[in-house]
């Protein structure tokens, strides 16, 4: 049995093991809806399977994802019920309802670079500046760098940070550490996970360098589980542990999955690989 907080074992690096040790389990004496809700809002009539990956590895992690997408992505979803129980699925229209009752929200994956994108990202961080969001692919293409706070997490590939750093009327120069600390200082201390072969992970002045994963990895929707792994994560715990723990754990998620099969496997295997990685590692 485990207690309300993660333990960590000597496969951790050094430095990541804080993080590790402020991880929030679930409690044995809780109740359902006591380990967090998630509302995810992604998905496009173009990209079907973004946001359906960040929906079954978060269902892992939280008592209660609320999903919200196109109408064709929502009846798709609808569909698979019989495979996922573990959520709503709620039309756009609704999404300040749940967003209200959520926890933590991804917003993005699966989403389209469009002026609808932009408007019902920007209008909610307006709106709901203090709640904790994951913002992700489409969504952080469009977002206004203007509106993010503290309680954000962006999650950019390399790109896609630089394009945020030019839309913040920065230029990015060769240290990606002191990349990351101009961009979250002047942007209300906003964490940043950029990914890649080694993720950079930076808030305020902290940085950190989180290695692994392999060639398995370069398949489309590993940065759609990694957004539903954070976001899950962030709705019981802060920004920084979320985040850390996140990229390692979807990084040792693949890096198990390369010993049973080398790099042949795709993000449905890393999805139900992910909750032994973080298993393995505790008590």
């Amino acid at each position: 049995m485990f207690d309300s907080y993660a333990k960590v074992t000597p496969q951790i690096p050094e430095e990541l093991q804080p993080f590790f040790n402020s991880l929030k389990l679930p409690d044995p004496d809780s109740h359902k809806g006591q380990n967090g809700k998630l509302l995810i809002i992604g998905g496009s009539d173009l990209f079907h399977a973004a946001s359906r990956w960040s929906l079954d590895v978060a269902s892992k992690f939280v008592d209660m994802v609320f999903y919200s997408s196109v109408p064709s992505n929502n009846d798709l979803i609808k569909d698979i019920k019989g495979e996922f129980w573990n959520g709503i699925v709620i039309e756009r229209k609704d999404i300040e309802t749940y967003l209200q009752e959520a926890d933590s929200v991804l917003i993005g994956p699966g989403m389209t670079r469009s002026p609808e994108t932009a408007e019902l990202t920007n209008r909610l961080l307006i709106q709901y500046p203090q709640k904790k969001w994951v913002i992700d692919a489409g969504a952080l293409q469009m977002v206004d760098p203007k509106l993010l706070t503290r309680s954000c997490i962006l999650t950019p590939h390399h790109q896609e940070f630089v394009k945020l750093l030019e839309r913040a009327g920065r230029q990015p120069i060769i240290d990606l550490s002191d990349d990351l600390t101009n961009f979250s200082q002047a942007y209300r201390n906003a964490c940043v996970l950029v990914k890649g072969r080694i993720d950079f992970l930076g808030q305020d002045e902290q940085f950190f360098e989180i290695a692994g994963g392999n060639a398995g990895m370069t398949k489309g929707g590993t940065g759609d589980v990694l957004a539903g792994v954070v976001a899950g994560l962030y709705a019981t715990n802060d920004q920084l542990v979320a985040a850390a723990v996140g990229s390692f754990i979807n990084k040792r998620a693949g890096d198990l999955l390369y010993k049973e099969v080398g790099p042949f496997f795709n993000s449905t295997d890393l999805v139900q690989a992910v909750p032994e990685a973080l298993w393995s590692l505790l008590d």
